[in-house]
């Protein structure tokens, strides 16, 4: 085939968003066999469009269409392999602005969010895995290693394009074949990637997605032609994932919920580190499952950045996602909010004094401010459970072994920040925390040559850098 590089027709609108999607099968799109639903804009809660969604014997075609693909594919040298991500990673820096504008309407995310950072971090994904295609012998993962076969991935709602990336990229870098299904709230960019496929003729079947709530998430991990299961989502769904797959063949990479603390030590820069704690849990809404939303802050400084903290709060912009001024945009769903209110009521009645700045928040879609408790402890469900939200829970300490017992004490174990002016400080800790990933003097910075993941109740696996190819390749003899 030769690789001749087709732009996006110039007559198209940036977001052609269509009244109906039908499933992506075998390198068409087509009707679902089972019902509808509508995928709204949180902003507004208008509908957006009505999308299929998969029955099991949907998922089933997706499957088989992924295993016969499955055979040319993985025989197809890795330097040819590489050309095609090299094409999709192109075609999303180029479809940049379409893909931004959509993911921003269909998650509720703010424009400059998905504009700066979401979109150029998946064409950068797709950009290193396609330099990974063709050395695959070199990777240190023993001689001559293997793909696994069909990968059925199933991704959240909060970073919908990223996530796929994560995912997609490495799984087809590496030989194997895809059926993913995206969030129930968050389907259309993964749609559009599909489109993205067909643009850049990547061969039928080998990448399948299937749209749909848990029941197709489920079809798609049961099905007993997958041979690996890639999640990102919520813990007690991947515990549910565990159960599933237990006593089979199938191998598995979940990456599921955190509680992170962020650890701001009294000889830190101080304005840097509030920077750092606005980042670490409003980025995004606080949809962010290595969220900052445990602020432990030493007791000598604490009144000090709460006072800057508050007044930089102060400055931040809710609205309208689509404003490239909004630096909070909308709760994804009804669901969400409801939850987020929740946990912050039980916060107050547990005693723990909620703030919040004064803000006018849009009278229609799902909205909540940015919001602060203190007087925490480790007994309050606020720092316990993870809200997925814009709420930050404040508590203190006075040495770094109090800091470290409180930062790990919690079921997750995904990410953790430090901030103080000292080397010696930094790599303690890093040493210390049951992290997966530890940032120091900084917060969700990423990178697609750095693995992530976490320990415990967070998951296990790694996605991204050279240990992400592991997760889908075997030994020749295995």
């Amino acid at each position: 085939m030769a690789f001749e590089y087709a732009p996006a027709p110039e007559s198209r609108s940036i977001v052609d968003i269509r009244p109906s999607y039908g499933l992506f099968i075998d390198g068409e799109f087509v009707d679902g066999r089972g019902s509808s639903f509508k995928t709204v804009n949180p902003a507004t809660e208008e509908t957006l469009a009505e999308i299929a969604e998969a029955s099991d014997a949907d998922v089933d075609l997706a499957v088989r269409a992924a295993r016969r693909a499955f055979r040319g594919w993985s025989r197809m040298s890795g330097k040819e392999r590489a050309k095609y991500l090299f094409r999709i990673a192109r075609i999303i820096q180029e479809r940049a602005r379409e893909l931004a504008v959509l993911e921003s309407i269909d998650n509720g995310k703010p424009i400059k969010e998905s504009r700066d950072v979401d979109v150029p971090v998946v064409a950068a994904h797709f950009f290193y895995y396609a330099g990974w295609a063709d050395k695959l012998d070199h990777a240190g993962l023993g001689p001559n290693p293997q793909p696994l076969g069909v990968a059925g991935q199933v991704i959240p709602w909060n970073f919908p394009l990223l996530m796929l990336a994560w995912k997609v990229a490495p799984a087809l870098a590496c030989g194997n074949t895809v059926v993913l299904k995206p969030a129930e709230t968050t389907p259309l960019t993964a749609l559009l990637f599909a489109e993205i496929c067909q643009q850049a003729d990547l061969p039928p079947g080998v990448v399948n997605i299937v749209t749909g709530a848990g029941s197709t998430g489920q079809a798609v991990v049961s099905h007993p032609d997958v041979d690996k299961v890639a999640f990102t989502g919520s813990t007690a769904v991947g515990k549910a994932i565990a159960r599933a797959i237990a006593g089979t063949d199938k191998l598995a990479t979940l990456e599921l919920g955190g509680k992170a603390a962020n650890i701001v030590f009294d000889d830190a820069p101080i304005d840097q580190a509030v920077e750092g704690i606005v980042g670490g849990i409003f980025f995004n809404q606080g949809h962010v499952c290595c969220a900052g939303s445990r602020l432990l802050v030493q007791e000598s400084v604490a009144d000090e950045v709460l006072g800057r903290l508050k007044r930089r709060m102060g400055t931040l912009r809710v609205g309208d996602p689509l404003d490239k001024n909004t630096d909070i945009g909308a709760i994804n769903s009804r669901e969400q909010l409801e939850r987020i209110r929740e946990l912050s009521d039980i916060g107050e009645a547990e005693g723990a004094e909620r703030w919040a700045p004064a803000c006018e928040l849009p009278s229609s879609g799902f909205w909540f401010p940015p919001t602060i408790f203190t007087g925490v402890t480790q007994a309050h469900r606020i720092a316990r459970d993870e809200v997925f939200g814009p709420v930050l829970s404040v508590l203190t300490f006075r040495t770094p072994a109090e800091a470290i017992e409180k930062a790990n004490n919690t079921p997750y174990g995904l990410s953790a920040g430090v901030w103080t002016e000292k080397g010696s400080r930094i790599l303690h800790m890093a040493s210390q925390l049951r992290a997966g990933v530890v940032w120091a003097n900084t917060f969700n910075k990423f990178d697609p040559a750095s693995p992530f993941g976490g320990y415990k109740e967070s998951g296990y696996g790694r996605e991204g850098g050279r240990q992400g190819l592991a997760a889908y390749l075997k030994e020749a003899d295995a």
